[in-house]
């Protein structure tokens, strides 16, 4: 039988104690150079696809969408969600079933949400926006930029594998045991206790669990749709991530990256960029500044 760690790490969000912090991160640390972190300009509701979705709105400038990873919400970004804010609108969203968006009799995967955050940007008005993802919210804004390429302008994905395959065998297993039977012992954790805060229906619980464990359970393979992307794309991962090191780097040479020397002015260069934080784990990441700092510059570019 699976260690629980395993289990708790497997839900492919975060621990639970990092999650139940992220609210307090984002709302106590300040962005870089000192400014004061920006507080939620707007949170709000938008029917699209015929579900009720929850985002919220920080800043303001350019359209930025935040998509969290599974089993989380928009606060698990820590510090990372006001960095962003400080010079962009970050339109932070919760996916199907997940934080403020309730679930409905949908089937949980990436095309679907995928399909979601298009229709949001359109329903917000705007053309197009960039869109960084972590994890299972990396999953949905890499199918967004292949399913709507007119949306999306740059894309950050974030410990996020283009195949099934690119996890760790542990992981894959401990995504298998992450159902409604462990539900009780995870009401136990600070997991359930953001969960049921801010879930529309808390009784849902179970049932995300289990559409969760169905969901990652099932194969794909992206390569060659990702070969054939066209936006300028971002790819971090931590050095000691969920997700495979050498997935990674192989998803960064299907985007055209690494395959020849730069040269002294940089002109092999396309546009897409890697970045690997030392020291981070699929578990600390998503709230490391440091994953704000590396965006930030490549989301202005």
């Amino acid at each position: 039988m699976m260690d629980r760690r395993m289990v708790l790490s497997s839900a492919v969000g975060a621990t639970a104690t990092l999650l139940i912090g992220g609210r307090g991160l984002a709302e106590a640390q300040p962005t870089p150079g000192g400014k004061p972190a920006p507080s939620a300009s707007k949170a709000a509701r938008a029917r699209v696809n015929g579900i009720d979705l929850y985002y919220e709105t920080h800043g303001s400038g350019a359209p930025l969408v935040l998509l969290h990873g599974g089993i989380g919400e928009i606060d698990m970004f820590g510090p990372v969600l006001p960095a962003l804010a400080a010079g962009r609108q970050v339109i932070a969203v919760d996916l199907q079933g997940h934080g403020g968006t309730a679930d409905i009799a949908r089937p949980l995967s990436y095309e679907a949400m995928a399909d979601d955050v298009a229709a949001l940007v359109h329903h917000l008005g705007l053309s197009n926006a960039s869109v960084l993802g972590y994890s299972l919210g990396g999953g949905v804004a890499l199918r967004t930029a292949i399913q709507h390429p007119q949306v999306v302008r740059r894309l950050v994905i974030v410990s996020t594998p283009f195949k099934r395959a690119g996890w760790h065998r542990e992981n894959l297993d401990g995504m298998a045991q992450t159902t409604s039977a462990v539900a009780e012992s995870l009401k136990q954790t600070p997991l359930w206790e953001l969960y049921s805060k801010k879930a529309p229906r808390p009784q849902d619980f179970p049932r995300l669990l289990d559409k969760m464990a169905s969901f990652l359970s099932r194969d794909y393979d992206w390569s060659a749709e990702v070969a054939a992307l066209r936006q300028p794309t971002m790819v971090v991962s931590g050095d000691w991530d969920a997700v495979r090191i050498d997935h990674t780097a192989e998803l960064f040479k299907l985007l055209g990256g690494g395959q020849k020397d730069a040269l002294w002015d940089g002109s092999n260069m396309n546009l897409n960029r890697l970045t690997i934080l030392p020291g981070a784990t699929h578990y600390t990441i998503f709230s490391d500044p440091r994953l704000a700092a590396a965006a930030i510059p490549f989301l202005d570019a």
